[in-house]
């Protein structure tokens, strides 16, 4: 139950087999028709379905026809909606949400989850919640009324929540070794500092031992309402099916708030720093990002096809130097670095856009050195060749992801909640094929030069450039 982070549609290539006189013959080889073209399946995706209850509760779905299905409930609930006395409650009560309801034991639901073959999970972001449940198709109806319960009637009883807080407090520990989550999370903090998008999503150690049975009631009240919640479907999933299953059991969930509605306060990024030096430590983690855009704003996908030139490079890698990527090319020869990789990271209305790079302690100035003349090349000179194979990789990027149902359910999903509808792949097409070198030269301008970057670096990081010199390499001198 990890925190996500971030992810249209299936595409099966059907094979003709010809039969000697009639019959079919299993050893022989099945020969395909013609491929379908790249915009012939576009075309061809099945429609995203969306149907709006009384109460405001949504129901989307794409129906494929599978025998599987996943389905899920997307909240537009998550740590950016706690406060400093709370923070960790939405990430608490996704623990809370399989330990039994008022109908089921937690045995009970392991039992029955089990027995029908499905998957159940649920992870929380700084912006959303979400609970799933993979299963057969012919079993939607039950997966559909335990996703009900656990969110509707759970029993937040006193014993599974002691186990519970232990549980996450051993979590936290494990989160503290992965050094790729410590780096994201002191990146929040600095960019936005003062800010609840600065928070962590699991929370501090003194919130998760002191949060009890009534700041998770208060939390479902006041958030779990039906405007906020999406149930998505993808698979096999009949949409009127669906929404008379969203009917059944989500059509009485309240939409009234007793107090102030919760909303978004915007979070202010801030230019600035944060380093743990450690040098017992093999090699430094260090992160760089500027302030960027939200989801739905139109500059967005200029910066997610600046984001896929920049790309992202290993050691491990079996194409060397003969990577795509400039910056992957220049860490290769020089050695640069053992890892790096872009990131996108959109929230309602900001985000972070930046790199991610793991490097020995001699070589993180030189890296930063490179990094940054790629950010300024992107900004003065990229060219229409690279762009398109920048535009070319995220095409396949974004249709590489949506392999399966629950991806595509995770699509529609979080596109309902981040955009109130989802995006056609011919529209997305399009609007990525609209996007040229001079696009990319103006947005990134607009958001990458000249900027106060913020800078989060653990490790053996005392060859990493003082802010005020990073900062400089903001800026060329003359263009």
């Amino acid at each position: 139950m990890a925190s996500a982070v971030s992810r249209a549609s299936n595409h099966f290539l059907r094979f003709a087999v010809r039969s000697q006189q009639g019959s079919t013959s299993l050893c022989c080889r099945p020969q395909s028709t013609q491929a379908a073209t790249y915009q012939q399946t576009l075309v061809n995706v099945p429609e995203t379905k969306v149907t709006k209850l009384n109460n405001g509760f949504r129901v989307a779905s794409e129906d494929s026809g599978i025998p599987t299905c996943t389905v899920g409930l997307w909240i537009d609930a998550g740590s950016r909606y706690e406060n400093a006395k709370n923070n960790g409650t939405a990430h608490f009560l996704e623990h809370m949400a399989f330990k039994g309801t008022k109908k089921r034991s937690q045995m009970d639901l392991e039992l029955e989850i089990e027995n029908m073959g499905s998957h159940l999970n649920a992870y929380t972001s700084r912006e959303q919640t979400v609970y799933y449940a993979k299963s057969f198709s012919s079993d939607l109806e039950r997966a559909v009324e335990i996703l009900s319960d656990i969110v509707q009637n759970s029993t937040l009883g006193e014993a599974e929540i002691e186990r519970e807080r232990g549980v996450i407090l051993r979590e936290m520990q494990e989160v503290e070794t992965n050094l790729q989550e410590v780096i994201f999370d002191h990146l929040h903090a600095t960019a936005y500092q003062g800010t609840p998008l600065g928070r962590t999503i699991l929370g501090p150690t003194e919130n998760i031992k002191s949060i009890s049975r009534g700041d998770l009631v208060d939390y479902i009240s006041l958030h779990y309402k039906g405007p906020r919640i999406v149930l998505a479907g993808a698979g096999g999933v009949d949409h009127d099916k669906l929404v008379g299953l969203a009917e059944k059991y989500f059509g009485q969930l309240g939409t009234e708030y007793e107090g102030e509605v919760p909303t978004l306060s915007p979070c202010r990024f801030t230019g600035s720093e944060i380093r743990i030096r450690d040098d017992n430590m093999p090699l430094a983690h260090i992160a760089m990002a500027v302030e960027s855009v939200g989801w739905a704003h139109p500059d967005n996908l200029p910066l997610m096809v600046a984001n896929t030139f920049i790309g992202s490079w290993d050691r491990s890698f079996g194409g060397g130097g003969n990577v795509a990527s400039r910056l992957g090319q220049a860490a290769f020869q020089g050695n640069l670095c053992h890892s790096y990789q872009s990131f996108n990271t959109c929230y309602t209305d900001t985000g972070l856009w930046g790199i991610y790079m793991v490097c020995d302690p001699l070589t993180i100035e030189d890296m930063m050195f490179h990094i940054q003349s790629e950010w300024m090349y992107l900004c003065t000179t990229v060219t229409d060749s690279e762009v398109d194979r920048a535009k070319n990789l995220l095409k396949t990027n974004m249709l590489l992801q949506l392999d399966g149902s629950t991806p595509i359910c995770e699509d529609v999903g979080r596109q309902m909640l981040c955009y109130g509808r989802r995006i056609p792949l011919p529209e997305l097409d399009a609007r990525i094929d609209a996007i040229s070198a001079q696009t990319i030269r103006d947005v990134c301008s607009k958001y990458i030069y000249d900027k106060c970057p913020a800078v989060a670096g653990i490790g053996p990081v005392e060859q990493l450039p003082d802010y005020n010199r990073i900062r400089g390499g903001m800026y060329w001198m003359r263009l």
